[in-house]
């Protein structure tokens, strides 16, 4: 498991360091292009660090993939979960006018933000830690908002970030992470936390 770990967390530091160089280059839009390539890739990862049984896992996963597209298929159609806002051509495929891969995205953030706060609390209440993996997702999507903007992964009318999406983030997440940890209890994986700290690092970079 180490030297799975090992490579695993070697693969995704230059991956995420390719995609900085890359995108804060003059390649942005070949490597913005390869955002799906990069989710699915870092989901396979963590998926293929996964410490414990792979059961409950797969149980968490189809969870996550089909909360998340369903709930962004509702938000893209009404306007009144996240606000209005549109998908554009880069995270590949839509069904509804939503891509399958965002379902991708939330199975790896969910995941990420689980095995973190096991990492630093794994005694809590569940629905304690998922508040705080809620949080924790929720702060990163306040870096990605801008940056997500600027690379076409969706759009907000008039260009304004409504408060209500990062509201409709958290109340999401929350029972996706509760979940999270009635499945599969105090599991952590130190690359999903790799993971997620490189995704802050990443978004955060690409704001400066």
């Amino acid at each position: 498991m180490k030297s799975k770990n090992t490579l695993a967390s070697f693969i995704l530091v230059v991956v995420y360091t390719v995609g900085i160089i890359g995108i804060k280059g003059n390649f942005d839009e070949q490597f913005v292009l390869l955002t799906p390539v990069n989710l699915l890739l870092s989901l396979g990862l963590v998926f293929w660090t996964h410490p414990t049984k792979y059961s409950p896992l797969w149980k968490l996963a189809v969870l996550c993939f089909v909360t998340g597209v369903l709930i962004e298929i509702a938000g893209v159609q009404t306007g009144l979960i996240f606000g209005d806002y549109q998908y554009g051509e880069v995270l590949g495929p839509k069904i509804w006018g939503t891509p399958l891969m965002i379902g991708v995205n939330w199975t790896m953030l969910v995941y990420c933000a689980g095995s973190t706060v096991n990492q630093l609390a794994s005694n809590l209440n569940i629905w304690i830690k998922a508040a705080i993996g809620a949080m924790l997702m929720t702060l990163l999507d306040v870096l990605i908002e801008p940056v997500a903007m600027e690379l076409n992964f969706w759009n907000w009318e008039n260009d304004i970030i409504p408060l209500q999406n990062y509201f409709a983030w958290f109340f999401v997440a929350l029972p996706l992470l509760a979940a999270y940890f009635k499945l599969l209890g105090k599991t952590t994986n130190k690359v999903a936390i790799l993971l997620f700290i490189l995704q802050f690092i990443f978004f955060g970079i690409l704001q400066l």
